[in-house]
Formats: C-alpha cells, structure tokens, sequence
C-alpha cells in the first residue's frame, strides 16, 4: 500500500447481502471501491455480533484491494494474530477498547499489517495525540458504533482537529458512519481522506444488477472531490 491522500471509497460489508458476500465484494471492487471495510463486532464492546476471524479470511479470497477490518470488540490484543492470519492489510482498534492502546497498536504492526485507532463520537480528538507515530489511520466514528443505517454525527470540528494534529505524518483520516453525498463533502473539506460508506453504497443494487453500486460510489466521490478542490 502506498500512501497518498487521494480520497477512497471503501464500502463496508456490512452492508452487503450476507448470503453472497463473495460476488457482493467483487462487484463493489468492480464498479470503483478502493478498499472493502469489514465490520467486526463482539456484542460486548458494542451491541451487536457479526464476524470472526473464518469469515474475515473467506472475504479475503475474493478482496483485491485492501481489506479494512475495524474491530469494535474488547480486548483486542488476543485476536490479533487471527486476523493478521486471516489476512487484513489494515486493523483498526478502539482507543477505548483497552487500557494498553500502544501496545495493541505496536502489535498490529508487528504482525505485518498497518494500524489503525478509532474514536467513538464522545472521545476527544486529543486522545489519539500520543498514538500518531505509531498509526496509520486515525477512523473518526460519526455515528455510536454497532450498527449500520444511523444517521450522521457532524464532528468536523473534530476532524479539523486531527488534520491539524496529524500534520505531514502518513496516516489517513477515516469517516465511519452516515456518510453520503451530503455528508462526505464536509468531512473531506475538514480534512478526510477514506470514506467508510455502507447503505448509501449498498442502495439500490445487488451483485446481480451492480451498476447501482458504481453509481453510488461515483457520486460520493464527486461530491467529496468537488469540496477539496480535487476536480475542475
């Protein structure tokens, strides 16, 4: 992975028809996605249960891009081998998830894969200020993680605080949750880069019928280039 600061597209699965997860990750990488986002949740850490490790390794035959995988699960750290085994290029853990959040971070990168730290929407930017040398995204939860669907949190203020925080250090600044043509345009002016969209890329289509796929993610790219000057 090379890092740049051209805005991605990264749909999450969550999203996706649970049935047919692999012709569902070929068509969004198919019509534009640059990264697939992998939801992992512990009904613990947050109130709902979705993948382990199996599942996550089954998505990796079918990803050509880059797997996200964002765990919103307690602890982290005794998992972590698994999913590097399973194949995630990125792991994202919570700051809140554990009280030894360098650790679990040195960790992920010990592993072989980049390492991500996530805030919930109540956590303050500052709390990630130790972390930055040791990351290489910073995701920005807008909505109270565990489910998909809710509607969008607006934490720019605190996304214009990253930016400025993370300075020219290599770590992208992700957007998880109610992102959309509306929503990704003031993100990405206040300093996003990587786009965590589900139902907003999921709407309308289907792995049989995925033009709307493409649609969908076209759209939130344009509106987001179009607010940071990326396009004429």
């Amino acid at each position: 992975m090379t890092f740049d600061r051209q805005i991605k597209i990264a749909p999450s699965i969550l999203s996706a028809d649970f049935a047919d997860f692999g012709r569902e990750i070929r068509a969004i990488e198919d019509q534009g996605a640059d990264w697939v986002h992998v939801d992992v949740m512990d009904g613990h850490f947050v109130p709902n249960l979705t993948f382990g490790p199996p599942a996550v390794k089954a998505f990796r035959r079918h990803v050509r891009t880059v797997m996200d995988v964002h765990l919103m699960i307690a602890p982290v750290d005794p998992y972590i081998a698994a999913f590097a085994d399973a194949g995630a290029d990125i792991l994202t853990a919570h700051v809140e998830a554990g009280p030894h959040i360098h650790r679990t971070l040195q960790a992920i990168r010990a592993a072989g894969m980049r390492a991500g730290v996530a805030l919930n929407p109540g956590t303050p930017a500052d709390a990630v200020d130790p972390l930055l040398d040791l990351a290489d995204l910073v995701c920005v939860m807008t909505v109270n993680p565990g489910f998909g669907g809710q509607s969008f949190l607006d934490l720019t203020a605190k996304v214009r605080r990253l930016r400025a925080m993370i300075g020219d250090r290599p770590v992208h600044i992700a957007i998880d949750g109610g992102v959309d043509t509306t929503t990704a345009p003031m993100v990405c002016r206040a300093g996003a880069d990587v786009l965590v969209a589900g139902s907003a890329v999921f709407r309308g289509g289907s792995a049989d019928e995925p033009s709307a796929y493409g649609a969908n993610i076209a759209a939130i790219r344009r509106a987001a280039q179009s607010a940071t000057g990326a396009m004429a």
